[in-house]
């Protein structure tokens, strides 16, 4: 039996993960979750946010019966990911910003890193810069409008180039005839932007999207820990789970069902 996994996401980034995750793991069955009802995560307190995240989590878990829960949100992974591991026995896959390998892979040791401004501020985030990138310069941009953009792009509206050039601009720079050679990708939103960040970019750099490494390790820990598949659930597969009836529009379902999750399902769960 095929083993069940969930995407879980606030909004629709995390489609960029499930289409990894159908290439690395073709047999699996998906199911997508998005906390509509609670998107953007950037505008919560953090207690608050680790609280409802939790919660969300634990209906679904129970609705779907998943055999592991990829959290496909860098701000939720940031936050609550130890919370979830605590609270629930079962795998968590989590998402964060893919600045180890963007530090090995530069080669002028400049680096940008473009997130929401939730995963900027996170201490997490921090870490991992003070960790892996001590030896390159990183320009750090809490990017407020590129998830938003993502979405409508999505939802059949392209961004404003200009706009775009605007939001990303923090990020590319030049210090001593060396520039910005490599950015991040710090929210799983902004490679459904791919094309558009490259066309705005103002010189061609390597923008890492961390979707296939975290579809390889979600397929790396159910093979190891050898996982039983639970059985199924009364949510099928390729359905999306809404928090809400917020997002369920027709070009948001349009969207789902591009990404091969052509049913949906709402999940009352007001904030």
């Amino acid at each position: 039996m095929p083993h069940r996994v969930v995407v879980f996401d606030s909004g629709m980034g995390g489609l960029t993960v499930a289409q990894a995750l159908r290439e690395a793991m073709p047999d699996a069955e998906l199911i997508y979750a998005a906390d509509s009802a609670a998107f953007p995560y950037g505008d919560w307190d953090e207690p608050e946010l680790i609280e409802r995240i939790v919660r969300v989590v634990g209906r679904i878990i129970d609705d779907v019966r998943p055999d592991a829960v990829v959290v496909a949100c860098n701000t939720a992974s940031t936050l609550a990911l130890a919370a979830l591991r605590k609270q629930f026995q079962l795998p968590f896959v989590g998402t964060v910003p893919a600045i180890k390998p963007a530090a090995e892979i530069t080669e002028t040791r400049m680096i940008g890193v473009l997130a929401t401004p939730g995963t900027v501020k996170r201490e997490y985030t921090q870490s991992l810069i003070h960790t892996f990138a001590f030896h390159c310069r990183v320009l750090v941009h809490g990017a407020p409008r590129l998830a938003g953009m993502a979405e409508a792009k999505l939802k059949g509206k392209p961004p404003d180039r200009k706009a775009l050039a605007a939001e990303i601009a923090p990020v590319f720079r030049k210090r001593g005839g060396a520039r910005t050679d490599t950015v991040v990708l710090g929210c799983t939103h902004y490679p459904l932007l791919l094309a558009e960040l490259e066309a705005a970019a103002p010189w061609p750099v390597t923008f890492i999207d961390p979707s296939a490494a975290i579809a390889a390790r979600a397929a790396q820990v159910l093979k190891r820990e050898r996982l039983p598949s639970t059985g199924e659930g009364y949510i099928a597969a390729n359905t999306v789970l809404f928090s809400s009836r917020r997002g369920t529009g027709a070009a948001e379902l349009k969207s789902y069902a591009s990404f091969g999750f052509c049913a949906h399902h709402i999940v009352d769960m007001p904030v």
